[in-house]
């Protein structure tokens, strides 16, 4: 076994190690459930998770050794992913190659007492390995509509060869194994019937209008990295490269990008990474807080500190003790608590609102903004010295718009897949026009957007089919608004009646405060965004409760 699956193993969740006493049957599927359990619906590194299933499996089975063969049903190929073979890297294989290929191709388990009598069997392994292959078991892993997602192979049986009962138990594993997979982000690339695959050619009196992104795009086959979190595109892997580097240490972590990147997801895959997994992930939105209870909701408070305070209350400081604090949009944290903050991230102590005992703390945080920092530091916005600090290590997230089309293909069959089954409404197709649409949109709105749209084009499609018509993705407006009547209202109320060139107000008229004019822009933002005012906000560059207040106020 490879020093790294060793390493691994040792690091699997308690769980996995409840079956190990466990006979036969439905026992031993259960427990390789159990060891997945912990990372199906966390952005830990798949390869970890697989690791955990096959090293379960091949413990129940007291193989030598194991691998789990991912299938690309639409190429016809299939490639290790999982191998107890320090030797290789992986291997690839075409259905009908070797043991494994048959498996694939046939979907039947097949059991080898003697290899080298085989004539499946491919000694050319061996041979680059230096192991010696004297029994193997094979078998399809399926996904719940019987299709053949994978292949998991063992080696050497500890009792010379594989029973007729280890079959049994493995076909019983094998079955959870797939389960697993099914519950992972990598799902939607292993099955052999893409929704996004090309239509057939029209018959020839058919005009053909709509534009085909398929005629270049080559649909890209399995590749993973994080579950949950989906694309491999260039700018994708520099994100990852980061996140590993990262979750090995305490560092502070600025994650950026527009709203609706993933943001939180790679802030959860830096902490399911890292060895704070077991502890607490603590999220702080500093959009959703009025500014008087952000301090509270970070330091806690103590009995007595302000009226109604009954009770000494922790805050979110104190519940990550020993975990991950997660700093969701810090751009919008009042000035006046930014110093506090600065202090906690140097000195790892604090004291509650309304006390005067030091705590001390042991967490690591994560901050995200949408917000451009250095230049709300230049504006006197943000502290500077406190923005060094949150940006040790920091990570830019790209747009969707920048990701390429392959990521976005992948996010498409991704989103189907997962509220087709989560709604019961499973899509056979997409048809050209759609995918034609969902690559020219620019999704200003990001993954979030796209995501909402799958689900909607889900819910609304017929007979299994997304077509053009059931995705609501709606024509912009202009980004730039009219106030009703082309005028601006002035500090006694009333229109100015000055037309200018974009807002209908001219700028330098004396009659107008500049609170007035502000507010005159921010309701044109909100119109052209169609009444969104997250989206507003995001053009504007402020946080959604900054945007509320000044709707609010004349």
């Amino acid at each position: 076994m490879s020093d790294s699956s060793k390493r691994r193993r040792s690091t699997a969740p308690s769980g996995s190690g409840s079956g190990r006493a466990r006979a036969k049957g439905d026992a031993a599927g259960d427990s390789v459930a159990l060891a997945a359990a912990p990372y199906l619906t966390r952005g830990v590194e798949l390869d970890a998770l697989l690791v955990t299933v096959v090293d379960s499996i091949v413990e129940h089975l007291d193989a030598e050794r194991g691998t789990l063969y991912l299938v690309d049903g639409r190429s016809r190929t299939l490639t290790s992913v999982v191998a107890h073979l320090p030797e290789l890297e992986r291997i690839r294989l075409d259905f009908g190659q070797g043991v494994a290929g048959t498996v694939a191709a046939q979907g039947q388990i097949i059991a080898v007492s003697d290899p080298g009598a085989d004539p499946r069997f491919d000694a050319s392994i061996d041979r680059q390995t230096g192991f010696s292959t004297r029994s193997m078991l094979a078998l399809p892993i399926r996904d719940s509509a019987g299709e053949v997602i994978g292949v998991l192979q063992l080696l050497n049986a500890g009792r010379g060869q594989f029973t007729l009962a280890d079959q049994a138990k493995a076909t019983t594993l094998a079955t959870s194994a797939g389960q697993v997979l099914q519950a992972t982000s990598l799902y939607a690339d292993l099955r052999a019937r893409s929704p996004l695959e090309r239509e057939a050619d029209p018959e020839p009196s058919e005009a053909v209008e709509e534009p085909d992104p398929s005629q270049s795009q080559i649909r890209p086959g399995p590749k993973y990295t994080f579950n949950q979190i989906v694309g491999e595109s260039r700018a994708m892997r520099q994100v990852y490269a980061i996140v590993r580097k990262a979750a090995g240490t305490d560092a502070t972590v600025l994650i950026t990008g527009e709203s609706g990147t993933g943001k939180e997801l790679i802030a959860r895959a830096v902490h399911v990474n890292s060895p704070r997994r077991e502890q607490a992930f603590v999220k702080v939105d500093c959009t959703t807080l009025p500014e008087a209870l952000i301090e509270n909701e970070l330091f806690g408070h103590e009995r007595g500190a302000f009226t109604g305070a009954h009770r000494t209350a922790p805050g979110k400081f104190e519940v990550a003790d020993g975990g991950t604090l997660f700093i969701d949009e810090i751009g919008e944290l009042p000035l006046t608590l930014q110093g506090k903050l600065l202090r906690v991230l140097q000195d790892r102590e604090f004291e509650r609102v309304g006390g005067t005992t030091t705590i001390r703390t042991d967490i690591r945080v994560i901050c995200a903004t949408h917000r451009d920092l250095p230049a709300m530091v230049d504006a006197g916005a943000f502290r500077e010295d406190l923005y060094y600090r949150v940006r040790v290590v920091p990570i830019e997230l790209p747009p969707l718009r920048d990701r390429g089309s392959a990521d976005r293909l992948r996010l498409i069959e991704h989103f189907v897949d997962r509220y087709g089954r989560r709604h019961g409404r499973p899509i056979h197709r997409v048809t050209k026009a759609a995918q034609a649409r969902l690559l020219e949109h620019d999704f200003p709105g990001n993954i979030r957007e796209l995501e909402n749209c799958i689900e909607s084009a889900v819910v609304l499609s017929d007979e299994g089919t997304i077509d053009v018509d059931d995705l609501p993705l709606a024509p912009r407006k202009a980004k730039r608004g009219r106030t009703q009547q082309g005028s601006v209202p002035t500090e006694t109320g009333q229109s100015s009646g000055h037309s200018g060139p974009n807002l209908g107000l001219q700028l330098g008229d004396p009659t107008l405060s500049l609170a007035a004019i502000e507010r005159a822009h921010i309701e044109a933002v909100v119109q052209a965004c169609e009444g969104n005012q997250s989206e507003a906000a995001r053009r504007l560059g402020i946080g959604r409760n900054t945007l509320a207040r000044k709707l609010g106020h004349s």
